[in-house]
């Protein structure tokens, strides 16, 4: 039971206002296309966030654990730039922008920065109330609000799908050559591969909390709720992209939220626009209570002397600033940091999922380094590049790699430096040092 709870607090906390409002937009705009679409889309919304979860439990308690891996630079910078996108820069005030824009200005017209400001202020002070205990995050969540969110989705969709007849129709420009790839990057705006780093220290932590000793029982817990979790992401996300699909005059919307909100209100009418407002506030709710407790945590971890509920009442007041000036300058802050940090962060994923395989053969040492620094330097570049701080002449360093104008053009040059790296570790006969808290380590145990 205590898995199947820990699960539904990990579902909460990953799906947020991006994950409800994006399937729906797949399902129109992909079309016939869908299903290679949505199975990108819940490869890098589902599958990938599930590994990550999988990798910090195999690797050790948080993702500093993981990155230092990295080397003393790359442990540092990237763990830090990817809780503060994960928390104050991007995802954490994108909750409250969200919920106002979506579930409180189209039943009551309020639009102006006084609204925004008083609702954010409460929104965050009851996120703030949620994550005042760490230890009771899995009662709120995970017995609580989650079910209440899973029961209205469900209605919502069952509803949706059982009652609207409309047809898809061609793959938009975007969606004709590449569906599944275009899905893949689509599933990357939810940013659930990072949140996924971040959110395991809960998991982990809540686990233990609850009585699961160190080792095996610890590890086999936290991957299975991490699998229960993904399982009931991908369901959600099937069906919100089948209201996409059989909604009419689909093409008509901008976003998945008006979307929603109609689907809500064709089905149930004016109470299912209620309805639609509460999926959202209690999606954004619970997504804003794990992420400052996740956060808040790790800048706890690094900075001993700064509380915990300091650090959550810092990332609290300084969400609901941003979030008051609106989601359009939430993301204009963001979209470079997530873009950058995307690349490194499925390296260290996936490095750290082969690892295992090579135990007792070798030790990671170079495998970690020049793949993730290669990720990163080709990360930044084409960030730089793709804001035109360079000449177009210098694309060509990047554009040379596959699948380059897809945003997936280090893929190639990151499994080359793994490879060298796994070569040159083999050659110089590493051997894990004392305290390595590896799989095998932490098996033992």
């Amino acid at each position: 039971m205590i898995i199947v709870v820990t699960a539904l607090m990990l579902f909460s906390m990953f799906f947020g206002a991006g994950n409800l409002i994006f399937p729906p937009m797949i399902g129109v705009e992909a079309g016939t296309s869908f299903w290679p679409a949505i199975l990108g889309f819940i490869g890098s919304g589902v599958i990938l966030p599930v590994l990550a979860v999988i990798a910090i439990s195999l690797s050790g308690n948080n993702v500093r654990d993981l990155a230092r891996r990295g080397g003393v630079i790359f442990g540092i910078v990237f763990p830090i730039l990817a809780y503060l996108s994960i928390g104050a820069f991007y995802a954490l005030p994108r909750t409250g922008a969200v919920s106002f824009e979506t579930a409180i200005t189209p039943i009551t017209g309020w639009d102006s920065l006084l609204a925004s400001g008083i609702f954010n202020t409460i929104f965050f002070g009851i996120a703030l109330a949620l994550s005042w205990n760490p230890n009771t995050i899995m009662d709120s969540l995970g017995k609580f609000l989650t079910p209440a969110l899973v029961i209205l989705l469900i209605i919502l969709i069952t509803l949706s799908v059982t009652t609207m007849n409309g047809e898809a129709g061609a793959p938009t420009e975007k969606f004709a050559d590449a569906p599944m790839a275009t899905g893949l990057l689509e599933g990357y705006l939810t940013m659930d591969s990072i949140a996924a780093l971040a959110f395991s220290i809960v998991v982990i932590s809540t686990l233990r909390y609850k009585g699961f000793p160190e080792g095996k029982p610890l590890v086999t817990g936290t991957i299975l709720a991490g699998a229960g979790a993904g399982l009931l992401l991908a369901m959600m996300y099937l069906g919100l992209g089948f209201i996409g699909r059989v909604i009419e005059n689909g093409e008509q919307y901008e976003n998945g939220a008006p979307l929603l909100s109609d689907a809500a209100l064709q089905t149930m009418g004016q109470p299912g626009q209620i309805i639609f407002a509460l999926i959202v506030l209690l999606a954004c709710m619970t997504t804003a209570v794990g992420l400052i407790t996740s956060t808040s945590e790790f800048f706890n971890t690094i900075t001993p002397g700064v509380s915990y509920k300091t650090w959550a009442v810092i990332f609290a007041v300084a969400s609901a600033a941003m979030a008051t000036q609106g989601l359009s300058a939430v993301m204009a802050i963001a979209a470079p940091v997530i873009t950058f940090l995307y690349p490194p962060a499925i390296a260290l994923i996936f490095i750290a999922l082969i690892e295992p395989l090579f135990r007792g053969k070798t030790y990671f040492y170079w495998a970690y380094r020049i793949p993730l620094w290669v990720a990163a330097i080709w990360s930044a570049y084409s960030v730089v590049l793709g804001m035109g701080w360079l000449p177009e002449a210098a694309g060509a360093a990047v554009n040379w790699s596959p699948m380059q104008d897809l945003s997936l053009g280090w893929v190639l040059p990151v499994v080359v430096a793994f490879i060298i790296g796994l070569v040159i570790d083999f050659a110089q006969k590493r051997e894990a040092p004392a305290d390595d808290r590896s799989f095998v380590a932490r098996m033992a145990v």
